[in-house]
């Protein structure tokens, strides 16, 4: 194999390849609050609720969770078009984004609702609690220290799966990538450069993630 590596010819293009990668924590964010508001929601009603509610709810983790995320995402961004609605890129794989990590983040969650004390159950049923304050001062405060490392698992997840944005023209890391590798023709050098960026970025976000955990919540998360 005869190819000299070039990485000055990729370089100045660092600061771009780097707010690209700025904006990806942006989407993985905002989905993952998005998400597991609504995960919540749902996790909550799934664990309590009965009737038709509930069929809407278990047809919406169903589809979720069992069709591809990129098809989740062309369907808005290409199909709701047709119906009169239009979503910019960046919105498209924002919403999708959402949707999707709301199906997973509920049956992440509803796992956490059902390790809950039923000890502590009866008392706040003694004690006169709706669903609604059962939930919010005596389930999630208990399930917190459980389901923090598989949430800070799936947020890192999330971070990695904003790549897919590219496709739609979002200039995230993968897609300023993308852009740079067109200027340059150095395909090895941007993406091996790139590569190391997501790396930093998931570990310094596990990091913090396991920090938050360790003594947030006091969940059991090695720092690494």
């Amino acid at each position: 194999m005869d190819y000299t590596f070039q990485y000055g010819q990729v370089w100045p293009y660092l600061p771009y390849l780097l707010s690209g990668a700025w904006l990806s924590l942006q989407i993985a964010f905002l989905a993952f609050c998005g998400g597991l508001l609504i995960g919540t929601a749902c996790a909550a009603m799934r664990s309590f609720g009965k009737g038709p509610l509930l069929i809407v709810v278990n047809a919406y983790v169903i589809f979720f969770v069992n069709t591809p995320q990129l098809v989740q995402i062309y369907f808005l961004y290409f199909a709701l078009p047709d119906m009169g609605i239009y979503l910019s890129s960046y919105m498209a794989v924002l919403i999708g984004m959402t949707l999707n990590a709301g199906a997973y983040l509920t049956e992440i969650q509803r796992a956490g609702f059902e390790s809950r004390r039923r000890s502590e159950m009866e008392a706040a049923e003694v004690l006169g609690f709706s669903r609604l304050q059962q939930v919010r001062y005596v389930i999630l405060p208990h399930v917190a220290k459980v389901l923090f490392p598989p949430l800070s698992n799936h947020y890192i997840l999330m971070t990695l799966g904003t790549s897919m944005a590219a496709i739609f023209g979002v200039e995230e890391l993968t897609g300023r990538a993308l852009n740079v590798n067109s200027q340059t023709f150095r395909s090895l050098e941007v993406f091996s450069v790139v590569a190391l960026i997501y790396i930093a970025v998931t570990l310094v976000a596990s990091v913090l993630l396991a920090l938050l955990g360790r003594y947030g919540f006091r969940a059991k998360m090695r720092v690494v």
